[in-house]
């Protein structure tokens, strides 16, 4: 049944917020959304630097051993192959039950900001992997074979030249993650992460605070937009074409 008393609710608070324009109004406002951002920016900072440092040592693996690797090793690039694919086909809201327990063994509780880090940087981790992976193999088998010729070991192939040439694509797989873990983390905050998603949550609809609700999409418009432009203009000044 459409639930009038909802809308209207809504509605009246929308434009109790736009007519309440006095100083009391602003510090409420900006309490809420300057906390909800903060904790949004550090989920998002942290577990995507997790998620990089622990996703880029597979995703090397994976290209390393796969069947056009330096370093070809079938059994390990299936098992690993298995695990980012498994990882990836579960979905974030179960992920983030799944690792309730996790999360407090680690941190200490399942709950807040410093909790949701561990179930964002574990849905992360397999993307980032496929993310490294396709960005080493694009680069084709020339470069790999010519440092092989000058007698370069493993190592020295991987630091000096896979990851260095692929650099601008590793930025923008890098970029997109953050993007994604961002919506990732408003979809956290439902459930005790904090953040946007909580602020929406928990003023916007459990409050009908429309104002509030518009502000939150507003910010979150523009992390993206900050977010993508960093990383297209670091992938361009990478890229030596």
């Amino acid at each position: 049944m459409f639930n009038h008393e909802f809308f209207d609710r809504m509605a009246y608070n929308f434009t109790r917020g736009r007519l309440a324009t006095g100083e009391a109004y602003f510090n409420e406002v900006w309490r809420i959304l300057s906390e909800g951002t903060t904790n949004t920016i550090y989920m998002v900072f942290f577990s995507t630097l997790f998620a990089i440092i622990i996703g880029l040592v597979i995703g090397v693996l994976l290209n390393i051993t796969g069947p056009n690797g330096i370093c070809r090793a079938n059994i390990l690039n299936k098992i690993l192959g298995f695990i980012v694919n498994t990882g990836r086909s579960i979905p974030f809201v179960i992920v983030i039950i799944a690792v309730f327990p996790l999360s407090r063994h680690i941190v200490g509780t399942s709950i807040g900001p410093t909790a949701a880090i561990v179930p964002l940087t574990i849905a992360a981790i397999p993307f980032v992997a496929r993310v490294v992976e396709a960005a080493l193999a694009e680069l084709g088998s020339g470069i790999v074979e010519a440092a092989v010729s000058t007698g370069a070991s493993p190592l020295q192939i991987i630091f000096r030249v896979l990851l260095p040439e692929s650099a601008p694509g590793l930025i923008l797989g890098f970029t997109l993650t953050m993007i994604n873990l961002l919506s990732f983390s408003a979809m956290a905050g439902l459930i005790g992460g904090g953040g946007l998603g909580h602020v929406a949550h928990r003023w916007g609809l459990q409050e009908f605070r429309t104002d509030i609700l518009l502000y939150t999409i507003v910010i979150l418009v523009i992390l993206v937009q900050i977010i993508q432009i960093a990383g297209q203009t670091i992938a361009r000044k990478l890229d030596k074409r």
